[in-house]
């Protein structure tokens, strides 16, 4: 890896991270595309540079997040304990989904669920939209083990199951927003615990890739939430891109082999 990769990867960890089409599955494909996904510094970058993103919403809605209720931090922690006690075990199992045919396959399955549920919560929710309960919280903790899957989605899962339950699409959005600080705070601690002792390895050109990364993610995180809010108005549109990817890179992925001859 490079600095430009590094600020390439940066970018698209800023984009992607708040919208419902999965960063790290963005970040995997690209990855590929520039031949250093099988390199030790990238697996790590995967993970930490989405601390960077996260940080863009934590300045950005300090207010908001430091201030809420307790109750409001209780449901924060259910939701965050189901994916977390899945993501400690099975750790390890990941890690080995973290190809681009998953990707694709998560995306373009992910696309279509989420279509389906826009329609659904359309067509059947027009009473008054629910609030986030500690049993709805937890639910969503659970739906988000999926989200360990790559291509899958942090933000897809929380939205999916958000809507399910008929949660107003507002406090959805919002929910979705603070769940990914833990979430990605503590998967990113995690990682960095496992690579701790390996770290000696390391060059102080990989330091500085990861701190370029997380650096060019937090500012393309801040502006992507300023200027692009308003595309999670409706989430279809994400649907559709998923799956227009996803078919992308499968027929990619199958045709490519044949180029070789």
């Amino acid at each position: 890896m490079n600095y430009i990769q590094s600020i390439l990867l940066g970018i698209i960890e800023g984009i992607t991270e708040l919208f419902p089409i999965s960063s790290t599955g963005h970040m995997i494909l690209a990855a590929s595309m520039m031949g250093i996904l099988e390199d030790k510094i990238t697996n790590l970058f995967l993970i930490s540079v989405q601390l960077g993103a996260v940080l863009s919403v934590v300045f950005l809605y300090r207010n908001k997040f430091f201030l809420k209720k307790w109750n409001f931090y209780i449901k924060i922690f259910l939701a965050i304990l189901p994916v977390g006690i899945f993501g400690f075990f099975f750790n390890k199992i990941t890690n080995f989904l973290f190809h681009p045919l998953v990707v694709s396959l998560s995306l373009l399955t992910g696309g279509f669920v989420i279509l389906k549920v826009e329609n659904f919560y359309e067509k059947n929710f027009k009473k008054k939209r629910n609030k986030i309960t500690y049993l709805k919280a937890f639910i969503v903790g659970l739906f988000q083990c999926l989200s360990l899957i790559p291509g899958v989605s942090r933000s897809a899962t929380t939205i999916v199951a958000c809507m399910l339950q008929n949660v107003n699409r507002k406090k959805t959005i919002e929910f979705s927003f603070f769940l990914s600080i833990p979430v990605i705070g503590i998967a990113t601690c995690k990682k960095l615990f496992d690579y701790y002792f390996q770290l000696n390895s390391f060059t102080y050109q990989d330091i500085e890739l990861l701190f370029l990364g997380n650096i060019v993610a937090f500012i393309t995180g801040m502006i992507t939430i300023r200027y692009f809010f308003k595309f999670l108005k409706n989430f279809k549109i994400f649907g559709y891109y998923r799956i227009i990817l996803g078919f992308f890179i499968i027929i990619h992925y199958f045709i490519k082999p044949i180029e070789k001859f």
